[in-house]
């Protein structure tokens, strides 16, 4: 059963009244998007329209800004980036798809909560288009299957805007989380689409997630060609 329904009763399908850009980054090393995505949200103004960046990233931990350093356990040749996100320490390489709404909650009229029942909704609308069912667990934001998490979520909001997002393991290694207590749970165990028996392409699952987070937030997808300026100011 879905623990955190009640209060994720907001958590609804909305008509779209505005649009996004919906970016597609490639492969790209974690820190110039991380700074980049820092620039565009302080740069923003009532009228910026919201994005949402779709990567995969070079092999990285990072910690969020509350994170314990001792759930690094054996961190090895992977680099270690204590960032500005909310939560602890996760896990990104290839085959996972990193997604980044970055959006203006008040225009949107969401607070936080919201926003995070929104997203979990949409990775578990993408979950289902496979047939594999995906719940949220009481105070360990995210999405697990049978116990097992296949989505880690951390966020930031500023000047009430969010960046950071959301990483969704499609077909990765997975020996990396062993090197760390992911998400800060000893133990916790780690899967990906492809092994609950879905798709393990990203390019297959991209437009999917993308439709369903757009849905879930009440806005219009579309593809913006070129990239962001990702090199610092």
């Amino acid at each position: 059963m879905d623990a955190l329904a009640p209060a994720c009763a907001a958590d609804a399908v909305q008509p779209a009244t505005r649009g996004w850009r919906v970016r597609e980054l490639g492969r790209q090393a974690y820190e110039p998007v991380w700074r980049a995505m820092q620039r565009l949200t302080d740069a923003r103004g009532p009228d910026t329209e919201d994005e949402l960046w779709l990567v995969e990233h070079d092999p990285v931990f990072t910690l969020g800004q509350a994170g314990k350093p001792e759930h690094v356990l054996a961190p090895g040749e992977i680099p270690v980036l204590q960032v500005d996100r909310g939560g602890q320490v996760t896990y990104h390489g290839p085959g996972q798809i990193v997604a980044y709404p970055l959006v203006d909650l008040r225009r949107l009229g969401l607070g936080v909560r919201e926003l995070v029942c929104r997203i979990e909704g949409a990775v578990i609308d993408t979950l289902a288009h496979y047939g594999i069912h995906g719940e949220r667990r009481e105070g360990a934001p995210g999405i697990y299957v049978e116990g097992r998490k296949v989505m880690a979520l951390g966020l930031r909001v500023r000047r009430g805007c969010s960046f950071h997002g959301l990483a969704f393991n499609i077909d990765m290694d997975l020996e990396p989380f062993r090197r760390i207590n992911p998400c800060g749970f000893q133990g916790l165990e780690v899967t990906s689409v492809l092994e609950l028996g879905g798709p393990g392409e990203l390019a297959a699952v991209k437009p999917v997630l993308v439709e369903a987070l757009s849905r879930r937030l009440g806005l219009q997808a579309r593809s913006e060609p070129g990239l962001p300026d990702l090199s610092p100011a």
